[in-house]
Parts: C-alpha cells; structure tokens; sequence
C-alpha cells in the first residue's frame, strides 16, 4: 500500500468515526470520580441518555462492550436452565446464544436464513404454545449487523401481547441505538442493550442496559450469579451520582457531547438522514447490478447495507483492495458470510458528501476488481441524495 493521504474512510459498522467534538471532550483531565463534579456529571448524563433509548426508566452504563451489555442483561433477569427464546438472523445473535447457553440457560432458537429478521409469525406460534409459559424471555437482535437487517420489534411485542405471554423481551441494539427510530417504553421492552461505538459516536468502552420496572421487578429473583454486572449495586450508587467500581470518566465526557449533538441535530433528523443514506447506498449497490443481502424491504437497515458479490468473486479480496487502493475499510462478511459479502456502514457521524466519496471508492474498487457492474451506481445514489430520484 501507498502511503496514504488524506483521511482514512472507516466505513465499517462500528466503531465509526468519532466527531472532532468528542475527541477534545474526551481530551478533558480526569477528574475524581468521588466528588462532586462527578456526581453532577453523571446525574447529568443520566436523564440526557433516556431519550435515545425512548425511555423514562434507568439506563444502567458500564465500563464494558456490548458483549458485556449482553452478559449483564442476561444475568439480572433469568436463572439456571431458564428457558430462552431467540432468533437466528446472523452472526451476532448466534453469539448471544452461545452466551446464554456458557450461562447454563436453554435457548430455543428459531432458524433463519441471515437475510431476514426475526419472524412474528413464529414468535406468536412459539409463544402460543408454551401454555406453561417455561419461555422466560425472548431475545431478539435489532439490527444485526452481521447482515442489515432491522428485525420488527414492535411486532415481536404484539405476539408477546396476544399471546398473553409474561416473557420478557430483551433487544439488541448495538448497531441501532441513535441510528434508526427505537421506543424501549413504547414498544414494551424490558432490557436493551447497546454499546457506544456506533451510532452514539464514541470509541468502544460503554455498554448500557436500558431496565424495565418488570425488569427491575424480575432481578430480585433472577438465580444466575452476577457481581460486577449486578443492576442493584450500580443503581444505588448512581442515585447519588457515582458508580460501584471505576467509571470510564472520559469516555462520558464523550457521551455528554454525543448526546448534545444528537439533541442539537434533533433524533427525528438524525433518524431520517440515516434513512436517506440508506436508500442512496442500495441506489448504487442495485445500479451496479449487485444484490443487497436483506430480501424484505420493511428490514432494510438504515446503519449498514450488506453487498452480494458475485460467484467467481471474493469478497474478502475487493475488500482488501480498495484498502490498499483508496485508503478505506469496509466491514467483512462475518460467519457463514465470510467472502460472499462486503458491508457498508453509513452509520454515526457522517453526511451525504462523505457518503458520495465512500460510494466512488466502492465503484472504482469493484471495477479495479473485474466484478461486472454498471458505472451508474454512484449516479443513482446521487439522484437519491439530492431528491431527484424518480425525476
């Protein structure tokens, strides 16, 4: 590779790019997380997190991934050898389940082909006949960034409800959460978790829990052993504004202007560029001729787009490519999608320009490759970006 100039494109679905902002936020000195600045601090960011998550309730943060985000949601709410329901829509929802099963949980998993969310129809015939109710919660990625595809929580709730089912529902929404429109109160959630690294703007350190009552209600009694995770020490110091271990203080001096920016943008907004960028990337993918991985057009993700490459082509290899080429990452195909896909996020801080410059690079490293396309494609985005789509 060339020495490169200019900047890096990281157009992978996280961690993305962290605004100026936050960086000189994060640059702050530290401050003593005893006192009481700090506990200003985090009473603070404690109220201004709840919107982006749709909530009124608590937002657990930790010093963690969202792995650990996962984890702790898990182990607050359920027991030993509690019965889970969870759907297969790609790579990260298979890792959620493994998890639960390391925690010694029985998950009932409905199979999925990577290329669709998560079905309601089969969570209402699953719940339905649990007349037991042994299903003690139902796990269901929101977008799974494995593959973009935006699973219809409000629906995986409606089957919950009409099957006067008492199950709680868990949701992830590492890639989704200040991305795409998400109602933890509205739609009856009782744990989302998430992660700062992508829509929040941030590098990788956070993981949050956003807690129902009937959550808080639930973890009373939850069996499965929990210390660092455990929602009740943390929110007993928080009421006083300070965490039960070591907080990961600059970090939150980063998520109190994240949280300004999005405010300052205004989440309606946010929500519609991210939709806007979405609709122009699959413009260009189609324009090319390529296929995008998500077959249902209400599941198309509005953080990432994943690209089919045709047989014959490695999709690993163009990846490669174009970083080699143009100085920028593209997310890889992850599990059973390793080479047959290349992702594109257009997630976090970002705008129609720079979504132009990742498509370009995208098209001259498809063309450098030999993949048969259209040279439409960055066109076709374009007509998207500036509303004359259809003209």
């Amino acid at each position: 590779m060339a020495q490169p100039i200019g900047r890096h494109f990281l157009q992978i679905p996280g961690p993305t790019n962290v605004p100026e902002q936050v960086l000189r936020a994060m640059s702050a000195p530290t401050i003593d997380h005893r006192g009481p600045e700090f506990a200003s601090l985090t009473l603070d960011l404690l109220e201004a997190v709840k919107p982006v998550f749709g909530t009124t309730g608590p937002v657990v943060i930790y010093p963690s991934s969202g792995t650990g985000a996962w984890e702790a949601a898990l182990v607050n709410t359920l027991s030993p050898g509690d019965r889970v329901l969870a759907f297969e829509t790609g790579h990260f929802a298979t890792l959620w389940r493994e998890m639960a099963e390391n925690l010694g949980l029985e998950v009932e998993f409905v199979p999925g082909d990577w290329r669709h969310g998560a079905d309601p129809e089969a969570a209402a015939d699953r719940l339905a006949a649990d007349r037991e109710h042994r299903i003690k919660a139902v796990c269901v990625v929101h977008n799974e960034t494995s593959t973009g595809v935006t699973s219809r929580i409000a629906e995986i709730r409606r089957a919950l409800d009409d099957a006067g089912h008492p199950a709680l529902l868990l949701v992830d929404t590492i890639s989704s959460l200040g991305s795409i429109d998400y109602r933890h109160d509205e739609w009856g959630v009782d744990v989302t978790i998430s992660c700062s690294q992508k829509g929040l703007m941030l590098p990788p350190g956070l993981g949050f829990n956003a807690v129902s009552e009937k959550a808080l209600r639930v973890s009373e009694t939850a069996g499965l052993r929990r210390s660092y995770w455990d929602w009740k020490a943390i929110l007993e110091a928080n009421r006083r504004g300070f965490f039960h271990s070591t907080p990961a203080t600059n970090l939150l001096y980063g998520l109190r202007e994240a949280l300004r920016l999005l405010d300052e943008e205004g989440l309606s907004n946010v929500y519609a560029r991210h939709l806007r960028h979405a609709e122009a990337t699959r413009a260009a993918v189609r324009a090319w001729g390529l296929e995008v991985l998500c077959l249902d057009e209400r599941e198309h993700s509005a953080a990432l787009t994943a690209v089919v490459v045709p047989d014959g082509h490695d999709a690993d290899k163009i990846r490669e490519l174009i970083l080699d080429s143009f100085n920028m990452s593209l997310g890889a195909g992850l599990g059973k999608l390793k080479g047959t896909v290349f992702r594109i996020g257009h997630l976090g801080h970002f705008n129609d320009v720079a979504l132009a410059g990742t498509l370009s690079g995208v098209q001259m490293g498809l063309e450098l490759a030999g993949v048969p396309i259209d040279q439409g494609g960055v066109a076709a985005a374009l007509r998207v970006l500036t509303g004359k789509a259809g003209a």
